[in-house]
């Protein structure tokens, strides 16, 4: 019997054309080989397609049309990551979601080390980091760093490189965890709502692959200044949040999800 039902593979897509076969191969060898170790029985790639200009959209259509394990929901109009990140939560079936970037931050062999992580630390989410940034530019090192400084002091998360795409969740998690922002404040609400509501995170670092296709927005002044707008207001509303009951944080726990 595998440890989990299932997973879904979770990838948010804007014109990602050059990119996007890439992903969902990689996801397939991932959830191949999860499959075969016995951690699931079965996974399924969902794409959201947020209004891209380009040939995403089609090029994702073809791929779910021959393949039963691809699904894709389409945007009418761009939400940004924050947007399709909600998308893609309400619409993952499985019952752990991983959530990552089409352009393959990182191996996507290190999956199985996450699964493997989330079942014997007995967590909600795995939440991992890069080893090194440096291909990233200065900038955006400075920023980074500043940024992941001001989410600890404002909100006590002692976790490294908060906005990484490579995030490992239990199903159940994200059923009770009511997410608002529209914009890459996004990863950094999610684990402060989650640990604030008394979920498990645990981080392990991984190697990190800067982006070579497509286009990354998420230096941008434009997004800077959201993101620090949603920080603000997030932080008056975790003060209303109190810790859930053991029964509701691990459903699981009491046999009704994860196998013993």
């Amino acid at each position: 019997m595998a440890n989990f039902e299932s997973l879904t593979i979770f990838y948010p897509m804007w014109n990602e054309q050059d990119t996007i076969h890439r992903a969902v191969n990689a996801a397939f060898e991932a959830g191949d080989a999860l499959v075969a170790d016995g951690e699931i029985a079965s996974y399924d790639v969902l794409i959201i397609n947020d209004a891209s200009t380009d040939a995403t959209g089609e090029i994702a259509d073809r791929l779910a049309a021959s393949d039963p394990r691809v699904s894709v929901v389409h945007h009418a109009v761009n939400r940004k990551l924050g947007g399709t990140i909600k998308t893609g939560f309400e619409n993952a079936r499985g019952e752990i979601v991983l959530y990552t970037d089409a352009d393959l931050p990182f191996d996507m062999a290190e999956v199985t080390k996450a699964v493997r992580l989330l079942r014997i630390y007995e967590a909600d989410i795995v939440s991992a980091y890069r080893f090194d940034r440096t291909g990233e530019g200065v900038r955006r090192l400075i920023y980074s760093y500043v940024y992941n400084r001001l989410v600890q002091t404002l909100f006590g998360l002692r976790l490294r490189d908060m906005n990484f795409a490579f995030k490992l969740m239990r199903r159940s998690m994200l059923d009770q965890v009511e997410l608002k922002s529209e914009g890459s404040f996004i990863d950094v609400e999610l684990l402060a709502r989650a640990k604030r509501l008394g979920f498990e995170i645990v981080q392990f670092g991984v190697d990190y692959f800067p982006r070579t296709r497509g286009i990354s927005t998420l230096s941008s002044n434009s997004v800077i200044v959201k993101i620090v707008r949603e920080m603000l207001e997030l932080r008056g509303e975790l003060q209303a949040l109190e810790p859930l009951p053991p029964e509701v944080l691990h459903p699981w726990a009491s046999g009704s999800g994860e196998p013993a």
